[in-house]
């Protein structure tokens, strides 16, 4: 799965009048209602079972770069830069997952000046610290992210499966029932077709054709 924008930018998070403006008019319930509505966003592509490549191909700020921070990969032309700008407005920098999910890929320190600053970093700072997988040429960040989930789509797919489920799970137990739960998933990847077939293919000398 990839996403991108379909502008100049990837994604500026809320329109300041359909979205934000219209905020001011409810009460808590339904201001809580709208703050989980955008945190089922976020769980629907971490709970994705293929993986999903971000392309940034433009600014990504506030929601948007959330929902780039949720996704497996994320491929940034050089021109993508990145805030969280929640705190700008007035709201908590951990909106929409971000302290979870932050923390993970850029380490405590990081996440933590980047959600309470809300500044911008450029696209070579983000690769710089690991928030980034890539950057390239603002021309060729569509097609190379789709040329990456391509190579992952002719991959096994229950592996794929089995590994992001593995890193989503495994973010918060301790390494005793991080190695059990590896045990079982690849005792149940072994069992899968997919598995034979790497072996026969290596036997055969043959490219693996995998489901």
């Amino acid at each position: 799965v990839v996403i991108t924008g379909s502008g100049r930018g990837f994604c500026s998070g809320g329109d300041v009048e359909d979205i934000i403006g219209a905020l001011f008019q409810y009460d808590y319930e339904g201001l809580l209602e709208f703050t989980r509505m955008t945190c089922d966003l976020i769980l629907a592509i971490r709970q994705c079972r293929r993986p999903v490549v971000a392309a940034l191909n433009g600014t990504v700020a506030g929601a948007g770069a959330v929902i780039a921070t949720a996704c497996d990969v994320r491929i940034a032309a050089e021109s993508a830069k990145i805030a969280y700008l929640f705190t700008k407005v007035g709201l908590s920098g951990a909106d929409m997952g971000a302290s979870w999910l932050l923390p993970r890929i850029v380490g405590l320190g990081k996440a933590t000046e980047l959600l309470m600053s809300g500044d911008f970093i450029s696209a070579e700072e983000a690769h710089r610290i690991g928030l980034y997988n890539r950057v390239v040429p603002q021309e060729e960040v569509v097609s190379e992210a789709t040329a990456f989930a391509q190579q992952l789509a002719r991959g096994p797919s229950f592996a794929l499966e089995i590994t992001k489920d593995a890193l989503n799970r495994e973010a918060s137990v301790d390494l005793a029932s991080a190695l059990e739960a590896e045990a079982q998933a690849q005792a149940a990847c072994m069992l899968n077709p997919n598995f034979r077939e790497a072996y026969d293919a290596f036997v055969e000398k043959r490219p693996p054709r995998f489901v």
